[in-house]
């Protein structure tokens, strides 16, 4: 039974990671992961095929990949301010039924953009409207589904869940986009719309089937009831985050990363439409690309057996190049071949400081630390969407995407010879490892 199922050690019980030979995919030994997974792979997949499609219905409207940067800061603007109060929400709120209604929020979104673009009727600033609803949605849904993640799994298989989260959100990043580009050139960009509005219910039936029972049970956590009682539980998650040298510079660089070199919503559209000229398929395409190289990245975190910090430099170092090699090159074959480096780069890194955080967080504090994450991570949006499409409807394409991959390889040394200086920091991470940060005592 379930009892016995939690008792037995991962090295007699009979798992998919016993038959397939690999300790990489342990976190599949928890049912309730599984059904995580498998659900979480068919929506992200729809995900995907509606950020291509919007991307590509903007341009279409207006022309002017400014507008790309615009529904960039309107999607992720809510997470920038809001997402720390998403935080708090996670931490006091039961996450699998947070996570329900997040998911069937977001399911009448897509539908009501399928509605809008199918019949015609679709304008920019309902494109706009949309996508900061979703917005408001993902500031509560994605702090509290990071934190669910050790409830499905617990602390021992937390760094494994998390690479194989990752993987799940690089496969659909391969197979989406070009989903997408293929379905948007057979049968237009309202069935982009219409299938991810469907994908949302495996997600959603893959919770409601989840057994409560064998969840991890979430630390105690008084709910606060007034303005101030938030304000004092955001203050203590702040001040973890700044005290915690391990779950601080993760942050700091995925945020400046993020902000300046992972802008690939607002320029690659452009790129594929004017420079490349190889329209909605090779846009897919090129998206993809980057996914097979994020993916790559995943399963290489997930099969290590340790977490190495130093990944967080070189992942950055390495988009940075990409994206260098990107804004030369003129031809699509080689165009592909920076997308797969730039991919390979990025989640090398922001895997990498997510597992970190993870694997440092105590658990009470779980849902704010990774709220602050989330709010960098995807809160940096806004400010580096409307600077990248400022920059490519001022300088041009390339020059945007130089000028980012210049910045993010600046970073990536920076932090390469920060963690050469720091004592003990360059090393590896792991659910054995004591974290090291100065607020312990």
């Amino acid at each position: 039974g379930a009892l016995r199922e939690r008792t037995m050690t991962f090295a007699n019980r009979p798992t998919l990671a016993a038959v397939a030979g690999f300790r990489g995919w342990r976190a599949l030994r928890h049912r309730n992961y599984r059904l995580f997974f498998i659900g979480q792979l068919v929506s992200l997949i729809g995900t995907w095929m509606q950020s291509v499609a919007q991307g590509w219905l903007v341009l279409q409207l207006t022309g002017d990949p400014i507008y790309l940067g615009l529904v960039a800061a309107a999607q992720f603007g809510p997470v920038l301010v809001l997402g720390l109060f998403g935080g708090v929400v996670a931490d006091g709120l039961p996450k699998r039924r947070t996570l329900v209604v997040t998911q069937a929020i977001a399911m009448a979104l897509a539908l009501a953009l399928f509605v809008l673009t199918a019949t015609g009727r679709v304008t920019v600033e309902q494109v706009l409207g949309l996508a900061f609803l979703l917005g408001c949605v993902n500031a509560i849904e994605m702090p509290t589904r990071h934190a669910f993640g050790v409830e499905l799994v617990g602390r021992e298989d937390i760094g494994n869940a998390v690479a194989l989260n990752s993987a799940v959100f690089n496969s659909a990043r391969v197979l989406g986009p070009a989903v997408a580009g293929l379905t948007i050139g057979a049968t237009g960009l309202a069935s982009a719309f219409l299938l991810n509005g469907i994908s949302f219910l495996a997600v959603i039936v893959a919770y409601l089937r989840m057994d409560e029972g064998s969840l991890g049970a979430p630390p105690q956590f008084a709910r606060p009831t007034t303005v101030r009682e938030v304000m004092t539980h955001l203050r203590v998650g702040l001040a973890y985050v700044r005290r915690t040298p391990d779950v601080l510079v993760p942050i700091v660089v995925v945020g400046l990363v993020a902000t300046v070199g992972m802008n690939f919503n607002v320029l690659i559209p452009p790129l594929a439409k004017d420079l490349l000229n190889v329209g909605a398929p090779g846009y897919g395409f090129l998206m993809a690309a980057t996914g097979l190289g994020s993916l790559a990245a995943s399963l290489t975190i997930a099969f290590g057996r340790r977490n190495r910090v130093a990944l967080i430099g070189f992942g950055a170092a390495l988009t940075g190049l990409a994206e260098l090699v990107l804004a030369v090159s003129g031809s699509f074959s080689l165009s592909l071949v920076a997308m797969f480096g730039a991919g390979l780069g990025a989640i090398s890194m922001a895997a990498t400081a997510n597992t970190t955080i993870q694997l440092t967080v105590p658990d009470e504090l779980r849902g704010r630390v990774m709220s602050v994450y989330t709010t960098v991570f995807a809160g940096s949006t806004p400010l580096g969407g409307l600077v990248a499409g400022t920059l490519a409807s001022r300088l041009g394409v390339a020059e945007a995407i130089g000028i980012g991959g210049g910045l993010s390889l600046i970073v990536g040394l920076g932090v390469i010879a920060w963690y050469r200086r720091a004592p003990g920091m360059a090393g590896e991470a792991g659910p054995g490892a004591a974290p090291r940060s100065s607020a312990q005592g």
